[in-house]
């Protein structure tokens, strides 16, 4: 709209007054109308929200997917634990991408050297939540929150992102920052990365942590044998066990070795250890209970569905299992006589017949 020289002060001022309404119940209108989206300017307001005031009452941990080791080495995910009272890194482990056994081993890396806080804050990973209502196992909750249940601690998840900031202003901060230490200190992999990682935690909280509001330290001792954090920290399932004494277990069949405590077991339900770093174990009642595995074709499920923090360790995984099946070599009946093919021989004018000399006889008199 234009507006004239001559027109007074007044009538440009009602006019500009008359458009803003005008816009304004446009957007309004577009805000609830399907039709008119392109309209609607809908803007998310985050309010703030003061730190926790005592330490370790409240762990934000999420995990950072980056090229850490830029091109010196390949991508890798970075857990975060933070403290939301003080800012504080608690925990900080390169992985391969984010997953229970991941977690897990952070987990059990804070635990020791902190021991159990209140809560930990994370966001709607599958890793901590149940994001499918009609989940068929784990009576509600995942393995890492079954863990956290038997360990008396709690887990929220954020709705947000913003909700969770500390951490994830945390995560642009190492992004560059620990890069270029990591730059400086000449790293290039997970484990020279883990190794470096405690040095620099500490040189990272003398500069930016900050008191908390209230000097009471909210952990609890763990007050938990290794053995049985160990039972804990794992994957763990019940599976049914047949007539022929057999269950079914990440697509292999396990066969309970005969016994007396087995033999009586059929129809029953079992418990399975499924550990990171030892063979998968199987019990009943505390029990450990023998067994055979017949293993079926091992592989990423076809059409299983990946997060994006996951794609880049799925597809590791489909390499290297892809490297190792090869197809079975059939043996010809030529090869299992032993035969083996005779160089060509070229005959010409130039040829000539090779007679290897007679041996010499030594004659005796």
């Amino acid at each position: 709209m234009y507006f004239k020289a001559s027109d007074t002060v007044e009538a440009v001022v009602t006019m500009k007054s008359w458009c803003f309404r005008t816009w304004a119940r446009l957007d309004n209108k577009a805000a609830s109308s399907s039709t008119n989206k392109i309209f609607a300017t809908v803007r998310t307001f985050h309010q703030p929200r003061l730190r926790r005031e005592s330490y370790g009452e409240l762990i934000q941990i999420d995990g950072s997917d980056h090229r850490w080791f830029e091109q010196r080495g390949e991508p890798c995910t970075l857990l975060v634990f933070i403290d939301d009272a003080t800012s504080k890194l608690m925990q900080l482990r390169f992985v391969p991408s984010e997953s229970t056994d991941s977690y897990f081993e952070a987990l059990n890396g804070y635990l020791t050297t902190h021991g159990c806080p209140t809560a930990f804050y994370s966001d709607k990973h599958t890793v901590f939540r149940v994001n499918r209502p009609d989940a068929k196992g784990g009576a509600g909750m995942t393995q890492f929150g079954r863990a956290l249940a038997e360990l008396n601690i709690e887990i929220l998840c954020a709705n947000s992102s913003q909700a969770k900031g500390r951490v994830e202003r945390a995560n642009r901060t190492l992004q560059d920052r620990l890069v270029k230490e990591l730059r400086l200190a000449g790293v290039c992999d997970l484990n020279a990365g883990n190794l470096f990682l405690p040095q620099f935690m500490k040189q990272f909280n003398e500069k930016f942590s900050v008191p908390a509001a209230r000097t009471e330290n909210m952990h609890r001792r763990l007050n938990v044998q290794a053995s049985r954090l160990a039972d804990i920290l794992c994957h763990r399932e019940q599976r049914h066990v047949s007539q022929q004494l057999s269950l079914a277990y990440d697509r292999r069949q396990i066969i309970l070795e005969r016994s007396g405590l087995a033999d009586g077991l059929a129809g029953q339900y079992v418990e399975v250890y499924d550990f990171a770093d030892r063979p998968l174990e199987v019990r009943w009642k505390g029990h450990l209970l023998p067994y055979r595995v017949f293993s079926k074709d091992q592989r990423v499920s076809h059409t299983a569905i990946i997060e994006n923090k996951r794609l880049s360790h799925a597809l590791a995984t489909v390499k290297a299992q892809q490297e190792l099946k090869r197809l079975p070599k059939i043996m010809t009946n030529s090869d299992k006589g032993g035969y083996k093919k005779r160089p060509r021989q070229v005959y010409g004018p130039d040829y000539k017949t090779t007679i290897a000399p007679a041996p010499a006889v030594e004659m005796t008199v």
